[in-house]
């Protein structure tokens, strides 16, 4: 069978499709940006379509020859009209595969009875507009647990950073957590199974007080939660946002939906699905943070773009540039990984306190700041974030180009380059700038002592770095 696969950049898709490899499934990708994928190991094992959810004629070839689709798509990050985004690209795609025997979707649980979250309605919209034609399964699960997901990370911070919680009462409320390995497992077996509707899946019911008390029990923490009644959800959305990596777009719209109870009916998936076990709350919670300690996270929420793609670094920006260079006897492939392993738990090498404050501010001011950290502490792929920064383009052991995410008067860039010259490799870095009116040029004139200063040592730290990586291939660059 050969497959299509939208969201493939995404969390779940990103896991699904080595997955369906490993089955024998032929695999193709609709996407918006094939380079996004260039990185992954199983690139040259799928085909690449490249195209939108608003273009139908792209959607059209896409689907052209393959037996089974799968859309697990969202336009969380794209704004506030995204329901409205939903559904115009449910509609298109549904219209494009009227004539296949198979769609498969992932939608949310949702409250019995009571008002939803947008969000959580938006899904189950694009649900219906799916089953129409009589051809798709869309899943329901709430909260995903496994290590990157949204859900897990929220419960994770909070947990881990906050000893002592005030939290709203609706913590007691029932909810349905459901492993990653479980959502991955039921998409993959659908393809074996006729078109379902509706199915809804989840592992044990708890409260969702009870998956911070559970976290706290398998991380050996002590913790105390102390439930009140006056914090609404937008207050309490604001906060996770602000303790947890998890920015107040999608913090918000996580929190409103579990304000109500969200259970499933497992019935029917245990009766079409009985080879899948459900995963225990605590031992998806173990297997998270046994991925995050073997540094072997495969995806992160942070794989969605959303909005961030608006720009591209071109030629005719009106760039303000700031270059940095050093010469060092490290190879270029030394240079290269010494320089994409910065940030995250890695730091920026020189002035690090500096970073915070600056990641801080941007948090006030209603940035990512540093709190998104890194997937991976030395591996990067284009489209992830490095805290504030998402990675635009890699050339491997060559170069590397940030795009800034946080809040600016412009548009930045950071690039790293590692060029051989003369026998021995020189280190690039330039700091780009793209001002938008007098604001942008004052702040960038403000910011440029400090940027002297940091960026200068930050250059000279990570050629130390790749040094030091030759001599011992374990050891990276220490942050001062």
């Amino acid at each position: 069978m050969k497959i299509l696969v939208t969201g493939a950049t995404g969390y779940i898709g990103g896991r699904l499709i080595p997955q369906l490899l490993e089955k024998g499934y032929g695999v193709r990708a609709f996407v918006r940006d094939p380079k996004r994928l260039r990185l992954k190991k199983w690139f040259k094992d799928i085909e690449i379509a490249e195209g939108d959810l608003n273009d139908r004629e792209s959607i059209e070839t896409a689907v052209n020859g393959v037996d089974a689709v799968y859309f697990l798509v969202h336009a969380m990050y794209e704004g506030d009209d995204f329901a409205e985004r939903e559904t115009r690209y449910a509609e298109n795609f549904a219209a494009a595969a009227k004539g296949l025997e198979k769609v498969v979707y992932l939608g949310g649980l949702l409250p019995d009875g009571e008002t939803t979250s947008e969000h959580l309605e938006s899904r189950a919209n694009v649900g219906e507009i799916l089953r129409r034609n009589g051809n798709a399964t869309e899943f329901r699960a709430g909260p995903i647990i496994g290590s990157g997901s949204a859900s897990f990370e929220m419960v994770r911070y909070l947990t881990e950073r906050i000893p002592v919680m005030v939290v709203p009462r609706w913590v007691k409320n029932p909810v349905q957590p459901i492993a990653v390995a479980n959502v991955i497992d039921y998409l993959v077996s659908a393809l074996e199974k006729p078109a379902l509707e509706v199915v809804e899946i989840g592992a044990n019911r708890l409260p969702f007080r009870g998956m911070m008390e559970i976290f706290a029990d398998v991380r050996g923490l002590k913790r105390i939660i102390i439930p009140v009644p006056v914090l609404t959800p937008l207050l309490s959305g604001l906060w996770v946002g602000l303790v947890t990596p998890i920015p107040n777009s999608l913090a918000v719209p996580l929190v409103k939906g579990i304000i109500h109870p969200v259970l499933g009916n497992t019935s029917k998936a245990a009766e079409h699905f009985p080879e899948i076990k459900p995963i225990p709350y605590h031992e998806a919670v173990r297997r998270a943070l046994a991925k995050i300690d073997q540094k072997a996270t495969e995806t992160r929420w942070t794989n969605s773009l959303g909005k961030s793609e608006a720009y591209k670094l071109t030629d005719d920006e009106g760039l303000i540039k700031e270059v940095r260079t050093v010469l060092t006897d490290a190879k270029p492939s030394s240079v290269f990984k010494s320089f994409t392993s910065i940030g995250g738990d890695n730091g920026w090498l020189a002035w690090n306190w500096a970073w915070k404050i600056r990641g801080l501010i941007d948090s006030i001011v209603g940035g990512p700041g540093l709190s998104r950290g890194r997937r991976h502490p030395t591996e990067v792929e284009i489209g992830e974030v490095l805290d504030f920064w998402r990675v635009e383009a890699i050339e491997p052991n060559r170069s590397i180009l940030l795009r800034a995410e946080m809040k600016v008067p412009g548009k930045a860039w950071l690039r790293f380059e590692a060029l051989e010259k003369d026998g021995r490799t020189e280190l690039v870095q330039t700091a780009m700038f793209a001002p938008k009116g007098l604001i942008g040029f004052l702040y960038w004139y403000a910011s440029y002592p400090a940027h002297f200063f940091i960026f200068e040592k930050m250059a000279k730290r990570i050629a130390f770095g790749a040094e030091a990586l030759e001599k011992s291939p374990l050891k990276l660059p220490e942050t001062v």
